[in-house]
């Protein structure tokens, strides 16, 4: 009996402590249920913004032009909370005065641009991915779609969507131009004389945006990613 006992005992004894040493099961919620864990929404991706803006509701009253001298072809285009139209891209290098961006690489170079940081400085082209929009014309006035400086844009080319501002206003009846380091994030070659595309690259202005602070990418990329969301989900 005494034998039988300890054996008994000890065998007690290994399985709290195998008990003990055993991982705890996952806690449970009301019901006995194990508590929900939230998903990681899916990412937009390029293919998902093109297949929402491949018809168009004109809201333009005319058309742009790609470049000075151009036909004009492009129209400003109307969906769920956003405007947006297809172009090319060229360079914008204006701003603040860098080693990749001045008189020197880029002969149009002004060292301003229509909206500035939050420190009053002028935006920097070689570091912060933005998009020019045309000065306000009887086209179209910007404004009129709640688009404003530091609304976040969507751009588009190939494969790869990446976010930015509206940094700079520029020609009243052109379209597609964006900064070197919106360009250069897309993988096109961001020289201003020689660089940009012909064609092919989609802007999409989400109304009603703004990244804050400006000129920050972070910021244009978070809000950007949640406002490309809603806009596939609403069209």
């Amino acid at each position: 009996m005494h034998v039988r006992t300890l054996a008994l005992a000890t065998a007690c004894g290994a399985a709290l402590l195998a008990a003990a040493a055993a991982p705890a099961p996952p806690a449970t919620a009301a019901g006995g249920q194990a508590p929900h864990r939230p998903v990681r929404a899916k990412a937009v991706t390029a293919a998902d913004l093109l297949a929402k803006t491949r018809g168009c509701n004109r809201i333009s009253r005319g058309k742009y032009r790609k470049d000075a001298g151009a036909k004009a072809t492009v129209p400003v285009c109307a969906a769920d909370g956003a405007v947006y139209w297809k172009a090319d891209m060229d360079i914008a290098c204006d701003g603040r005065k860098t080693t990749r961006c001045n008189r020197k690489t880029d002969p149009w170079f002004l060292p301003d641009t229509a909206f500035h940081q939050s420190d009053g400085k002028a935006l920097d082209a070689a570091r912060l991915p933005y998009v020019v929009v045309p000065a306000p014309s009887k086209i179209w006035k910007y404004p009129d779609s709640r688009i404003r400086g530091g609304g976040v844009v969507a751009v588009v080319h190939g494969s790869r969507v990446r976010y930015g501002v509206v940094g700079d206003t520029g020609p009243a009846k052109i379209v597609g131009e964006a900064s070197y380091a919106m360009a250069e994030s897309l993988g096109i070659d961001p020289d201003p004389v020689s660089g940009g595309v012909s064609g092919g690259v989609t802007y999409i202005f989400f109304s009603g945006s703004r990244a804050t602070p400006i000129e920050s990418r972070e910021a244009a990329t978070r809000l950007g990613r949640n406002l490309a969301r809603a806009f596939v989900a609403a069209n």
